[in-house]
């Protein structure tokens, strides 16, 4: 199962937040072996603000709440303009 996590950032907040979720991602590396991607859209949305996407490729059940643990472990809240979306997509 893949799980994606979708999310505003303000221009303002991207240095701190990239640095937030590297070291996050790091950790989730060491810890529980996943191979997660960072990927932003090419574009801003015309008033400063951007879509952000992490991605964690075939993660086992449960892991979403591994992961929100370390979100506000690194708190990537305060760095994002809304809310976190989260999906799990699955092979055909």
């Amino acid at each position: 199962m893949d799980l994606y996590i979708y999310y505003k950032v303000r221009d303002a907040d991207q240095t701190a937040l990239h640095r937030a979720v590297a070291a996050m991602q790091a950790e989730l590396v060491s810890a529980h072996g996943v191979a997660p991607q960072l990927k932003r859209r090419p574009h801003s949305s015309g008033d400063g603000i951007w879509t952000w996407m992490e991605v964690y490729p075939a993660v086992r059940d449960g892991f979403d709440a591994v992961l929100a643990d370390a979100v506000q472990a690194h708190g990537l809240s305060a760095l994002t303009a809304g809310p976190r979306h989260t999906e799990f997509f699955t092979d055909i």
